[in-house]
C-alpha cells in the first residue's frame, strides 16, 4: 500500500472518531529499519548511561555539590525522561513491524514530550541566571543562589511546563480526528496531528504560537540579557587566563542553549507548510535523540571536575570490590 493510499480518508469515514493513529516511522525500506533500530538503541544507550553517569557522579562527589551542577543533575534526569518518551516505543515498532498507535497513548506522549521540553526551556533559563550571578555578583551569589532559591527555580519549572503540556494536550483533545489517521512521523506531535484533524486548528495554532512566545520567549529574553551583563564583566577582566576561565563556564550552556531553541523554533515556526517533509523527521531526531545524547557531553564529559568524579567513582567501586574479595 503506497503512503497517498494510505493518507486518504477510509470511505464511509467521515464523522467517525479514529481509535488510533499509524506511525509511519522513519524509513518505509524494510532493509534499513534494522540499521535504525541498532543507531537508535546506540543513541539510547548511551545517553541513559551518559546521563545516568553524571548524576551519580553529581550525587556522591562534594567538590560538586554547586548550584550549577544541581542544574545539570536535573537537567540529566530530563534528558533520559525525554529520549524515554520517545525512543522505546519507536524501538518496539520497529521490533513488532506494528505502526498503530491508540490515540490516548498518542495524547499521552505529546503530553510527556511537552512537559520534559518545557522544564528543559525554564531550567537553562535557571543555568543562566547562575552564571550572571557568579559572574557579576559574587559577593552576593551564596546567599542569592541559597538552596532554597535552587529548589524554588527548579519546582516552578516544572509547574510551568506541567500547566504548559497540559494546556496543549487538552486543546488537542478538543479536535475531531475522523478521516486519515497516518502521521509520516515516528512520535505524536502537534504539528502532524493538526494537519489530521477535521476540525478547524486556528484556536490551536495560535494557542501554540501564544503560550510558545510566553515560554519560549520568556526564556530566551532572559538568558540574552543575562549574558550581555556576562560578556559586559568577563570584557572587565584584566588577565587573559580569567577571562579565558569565565568565559568557558559559560561556552557549554550557550552551545546546548543555541542547538535546542534552533531546533525547536525550526519545528513549530513551519505549522503552515501543507506537507511533512523528511526535515521535518530530521529535526525529530534533533529534539527527541541528538540534544539529550549531547548534553552530557558538552556540559561534563569535557568538564575536568566531573572526569575527575567519574574516575574516582568508578576506581573506587573496583578498589571495595577487590578489598572485599580478600
Amino acid at each position: 500500500v503506497s503512503l497517498q493510499e494510505l493518507m486518504q480518508p477510509e470511505s464511509g469515514a467521515n464523522g467517525t472518531a479514529i481509535a488510533e493513529f499509524i506511525l509511519l516511522g522513519l524509513v518505509e525500506a524494510p532493509g534499513l529499519q534494522p540499521v535504525v533500530f541498532v543507531l537508535f538503541l546506540f543513541a539510547y544507550l548511551v545517553t541513559v548511561g551518559g546521563n545516568l553517569s553524571i548524576l551519580a557522579a553529581i550525587l556522591v562527589e562534594p567538590k560538586l555539590h554547586t548550584p550549577m551542577y544541581f542544574f545539570l543533575g536535573n537537567l540529566s534526569v530530563l534528558d533520559v525522561g525525554c529520549i524515554s518518551v520517545t525512543v522505546p516505543s519507536v524501538l518496539s515498532r520497529l521490533l513488532s513491524h506494528k505502526h498503530a498507535v491508540p490515540y490516548g497513548a498518542c495524547l499521552t506522549q505529546l503530553f510527556f514530550f511537552h512537559l520534559f521540553v518545557g522544564v528543559d526551556c525554564f531550567l537553562l533559563t535557571a543555568m543562566a541566571y547562575d552564571r550572571f550571578l557568579a559572574i557579576c555578583r559574587p559577593l552576593t551569589y551564596s546567599t542569592r543562589m541559597s538552596q532554597t532559591v535552587q529548589r524554588m527555580l527548579v519546582a516552578a519549572s516544572w509547574a510551568c511546563a506541567f500547566t504548559n503540556a497540559l494546556t496543549h494536550t487538552v486543546a488537542m483533545s478538543t479536535l475531531n480526528f475522523c478521516g486519515p489517521n497516518v502521521i509520516n512521523h515516528f512520535y505524536c506531535d502537534l504539528p502532524q496531528l493538526f494537519q489530521l484533524s477535521c476540525s478547524s486548528t486556528q484556536l490551536n495554532e495560535l494557542l501554540l504560537f501564544a503560550v510558545g512566545f510566553i515560554m519560549a520567549g520568556t526564556p530566551m529574553a532572559l538568558i540574552v540579557i543575562s549574558y550581555i551583563h556576562v560578556a559586559a564583566a568577563v570584557l572587565r577582566i584584566r588577565s587573559a587566563e580569567g577571562r579565558k576561565k569565565a568565559f568557558s563556564t559559560c561556552g557549554s550552556h550557550l552551545t546546548v542553549v543555541v542547538i535546542f531553541y534552533g531546533s525547536g523554533i525550526f519545528n513549530y515556526m513551519r505549522l503552515g507548510s501543507t506537507k511533512l517533509s523528511d526535515k521535518d523527521k530530521a529535526v525529530g531526531i534533533f529534539n527527541t535523540v541528538i540534544n539529550p545524547m549531547l548534553n552530557p557531553i558538552i556540559y561534563s564529559l569535557r568538564n575536568p571536575d566531573v572526569q575527575s568524579a567519574l574516575w574516582r567513582m568508578l576506581t573506587g567501586r573496583r578498589l571495595l570490590a577487590w578489598g572485599g574479595l580478600n
